[in-house]
């Protein structure tokens, strides 16, 4: 009871004993940007979340009124819409959005529906070239520039004049190699929305520079708040990757309110947690990391240095990138942005995802997973289009997609399990 009462005076003081990731960074002996050891901590309260927010189709349809046709979101990669005539969808519940790049070279997005009858011009989640933008049911046709081109039998509709009948323009814009899309025409700028997040990313970890060499999408059985809540904090490792204990930071995670669109967390990896019962050398945490080769800690280094070694070799000569300039955090901690509202970043060399979570039409219960793995590439690489997103149901393993790492999968399988669990209020 003392312990409750002294929290509820102190609210987002009390923590686990031990170094905090700020600590562990710093003692790590590396230059590392501004960035990564900033702190911007703010207790927004501890009250709870009413239970129907997550389930309830009321819940749903207010998102779909409010929150999603008034906020910028990622649709795609600029290496999507290369070259004239490239297009994608982008579906979010009842919404679908075509973007595409034009003749002159400006990458547009549309209300994919044709004005005639409101059928898709592009089936949702498609992607292609096209000269131009044609309904599949009676053949109106646009072009790229969203202006109309032409109409079967035009005497019968004496109506429809050209300069009123151009697709309804969606905003759009680009940061970081993503391109991004607005519903909402008086929206602000999408710079107004990354907030600090572009000004960290703006130097050594710039996403224009990297390449999606893996695509998974997931079903996932929850509501895609619940789903994404799941990749927000570390306090899960105790219990769901508890095989983890040993070697990772959970307990002394940094939290970061940097304002409202952008928050982070960062927990490092090669650290023992708190939770972890027994006493270990630095020696005993590297044997036990997942790493690509074996090696031993030299007296007076870390296992976190002597693994950061391993990955910048490692990767390095994969990737064909120099990882000189990346600290041990760049190359191990997990290091997660979240933007406002469903887009995770993470920045990192040996852990560099990007997550997306969306509601399966309107319905409460499913969520489409995207996950994305941004590898770094050597200047001067030319853009090659990416590959198309392995599609797992939702009892499939994300073992299962070609290319990815097993051990990462099962760690993966591990998150989104619970996830499947059927929980009751």
């Amino acid at each position: 009871m003392d312990a409750i009462e002294h929290q509820r005076r102190n609210p987002g003081e009390d923590r686990c004993p031990g170094p905090s990731t700020r600590d562990i960074i710093l003692a790590d002996g590396c230059e590392v940007p501004d960035a990564l050891v900033a702190e911007s901590y703010e207790f927004l309260g501890d009250g709870e979340i009413a239970y129907d927010r997550y389930t309830s189709t009321d819940a749903m349809q207010q998102e779909m009124e409010r929150l999603w046709p008034k906020v910028w979101q990622w649709a795609c990669r600029i290496e999507h819409v290369q070259e004239p005539g490239d297009f994608i969808t982008y579906d979010i519940g009842r919404y679908s959005v075509i973007v595409t790049r034009t003749e002159d070279g400006r990458i547009k997005a549309y209300r994919n529906a044709c004005l005639h009858r409101g059928t898709q011009l592009k089936p949702p989640a498609s992607s292609g070239a096209a000269d131009d933008l044609r309904c599949p049911f009676h053949g109106w046709t646009w072009n790229l520039d969203g202006s109309l081109k032409n109409i079967p039998c035009r005497w019968d509709f004496p109506h429809v004049k050209d300069e009123e009948y151009s697709l309804p323009e969606v905003r759009v814009d680009t940061w970081g190699g993503f391109v991004f899309v607005n519903l909402d025409p008086d929206c602000a700028p999408l710079i107004d929305h990354l907030g600090p997040l572009a000004e960290h990313f703006s130097d050594r970890w710039d996403l224009t520079d990297r390449r999606i060499r893996l695509h998974i999408q997931k079903e996932l059985p929850t509501n895609w708040k619940a789903a994404q809540e799941a990749f927000l904090e570390a306090y899960h490792v105790y219990e769901t990757h508890s095989q983890a204990l040993a070697t990772a930071g959970d307990a002394n995670a940094q939290y970061d309110v940097f304002c409202d669109t952008v928050t982070r967390f960062v927990h490092t990896i090669g650290t023992q947690s708190p939770h972890y019962e027994g006493e270990q050398t630095e020696q005993d945490i590297l044997d036990k990391m997942r790493l690509p080769e074996q090696a031993s800690v030299p007296e007076g280094k870390s296992a976190r240095s002597v693994a950061a070694d391993i990955l910048r070799r490692q990767i390095g000569a994969a990737s064909g990138v120099d990882l000189a300039r990346y600290s041990d955090s760049e190359m191990l901690d997990s290091i997660e942005y979240h933007l406002f509202p469903n887009m995770c970043l993470f920045p990192g060399v040996s852990l560099p995802m990007i997550y997306r979570f969306r509601p399966v039409g309107e319905d409460p219960g499913r969520t489409v997973f995207d996950l994305l793995f941004l590898d770094m590439v050597p200047d001067g690489t030319p853009m090659d289009y990416p590959p198309d997103p392995v599609v797992l149901g939702v009892d499939a393993s994300y073992a299962d997609a070609p290319g990815m790492d097993p051990g990462l999968g099962a760690v993966y399988d591990q998150d989104t399990g619970n996830l499947a669990l059927p929980s009751r209020k």
